[in-house]
């Protein structure tokens, strides 16, 4: 028999990778000589890097960048072992995570070591750029990415602007660099936000990275006249494009100075992994994450797998920590089974430890019947 392994991580307590091998575990304890393809699994979030990297055969590197009040940090991104594709994800640069609660102010916030990382890795050789920009703590509009890659931006007196938040409403001109890297990138974005309006990244997401009513007015103006300018200058009219106001706006800056595509995270990380070409003479895709509930209905990287293996006549079974989820609604998502790995009820406290036993046994338990019933 063959198995697809194909999980994300269980957050907190077990990697993607640390998940595959215990499923492994698993399937070994039952059909020793089973064939098994591990494809370590992410949605386009925090640790997509990584997989990708891992699953391109390459290493994960460091570089000096700014954190997102201009302090000098160290920044993490993937190298595929030909050196032509680099992973990259803004949260290890410019993400909410590395600011403290009272440090939160996406006036003051850049992207500009988000700009710094991808200058790295193309001065690196790499040619093609995955990027990541969930987790964000700004609202720049993508002017400190585009700072770091050389682009100016002046206000009425010609004087060079910080590149955060605050300076957006002050930009008058926009200078383009002489020599930009030559990459192409791909931007891993599930979030659907125009750059402005009541859907927008002020009104909607600065918030949650410390902006106040007066904060998000601000942001809303500087990133309506950041779109005009561009409009005005570069006649580039892309504003209202869907995703445009991800990561306060770096979905427009990818877009305009970069050159970039916006594409649906899942979507990437099944084409990086080649993922519907391992379903070739699969006999079960294995998957799963720590909690399989209202979010993972929504949600697009269980769908993905799912819906790719049912177009094969595939089955799919998918394991969890916590199942909160009826019948009806994997059926819907394309689960043929479904089961927590916890053997009793635990508190956090016991069941984080007892993960990898947790999906070791419930694939042994899996596997041990579906055996008997092929014979």
């Amino acid at each position: 028999m063959k198995f697809l392994l194909a999980p994300d991580k269980f957050r907190g307590s077990l990697t993607a990778y640390e998940v595959c091998q215990a499923m492994s575990d698993g399937i070994r304890e039952v059909i020793p000589e089973a064939e098994i393809v591990m494809l370590p699994m992410a949605d386009g979030g925090e640790g997509t890097a990584e997989i990708l990297t891992l699953n391109a055969g390459g290493k994960m590197h460091t570089a000096f960048v700014s954190d997102p009040l201009g302090r000098r940090i160290e920044a993490d991104y993937g190298l595929a072992a030909d050196g032509q594709t680099a992973y990259i994800e803004m949260a290890t640069a410019s993400g909410l995570r590395l600011l403290h609660a009272d440090e939160r102010n996406p006036l003051k916030t850049t992207t500009f070591g988000s700009g710094q990382l991808i200058l790295e890795a193309s001065e690196n050789g790499a040619r093609h750029i995955i990027l990541g920009i969930g987790g964000s703590a700004t609202t720049d509009g993508g002017i400190g990415m585009a700072a770091a890659l050389g682009w100016e931006f002046l206000d009425a007196n010609g004087i060079a602007l910080p590149p955060n938040g605050e300076s957006l409403v002050k930009i008058q001109q926009i200078k383009q660099p002489q020599h930009l890297p030559e990459i192409t990138v791909e931007v891993a974005c599930d979030v659907t936000a125009p750059l402005f309006g009541p859907d927008g990244a002020a009104h909607v997401y600065a918030p949650q990275k410390g902006a106040d009513a007066v904060m998000v007015a601000q942001l809303e103006l500087g990133l309506q006249h950041l779109a005009w300018v561009v409009k005005r200058d570069f006649e580039v009219d892309i504003a209202h494009v869907a995703g445009t106001g991800a990561a306060g706006g770096l979905g427009f800056g990818a877009l305009f100075f970069l050159n970039a595509v916006l594409k649906e995270g899942v979507k990437i990380v099944m084409e990086q992994t080649h993922f519907e070409s391992h379903l070739t003479d699969t006999d079960l895709v294995l998957t799963g994450e720590g909690k399989i509930d209202e979010q993972t209905l929504q949600g697009k990287l269980i769908a993905g797998i799912a819906g790719a293996a049912q177009k094969r006549g595939i089955p799919v079974a998918a394991l969890c920590g916590a199942l909160m989820v009826s019948p009806a609604d994997l059926t819907h998502l394309g689960i043929s089974y479904a089961t927590s790995i916890l053997p009793r009820p635990m508190s956090l406290k016991e069941a984080i430890p007892y993960a990898y036993e947790g999906v070791k046994n419930s694939t042994h338990y899996l596997v041990k019947l579906l055996n008997q019933v092929k014979k």
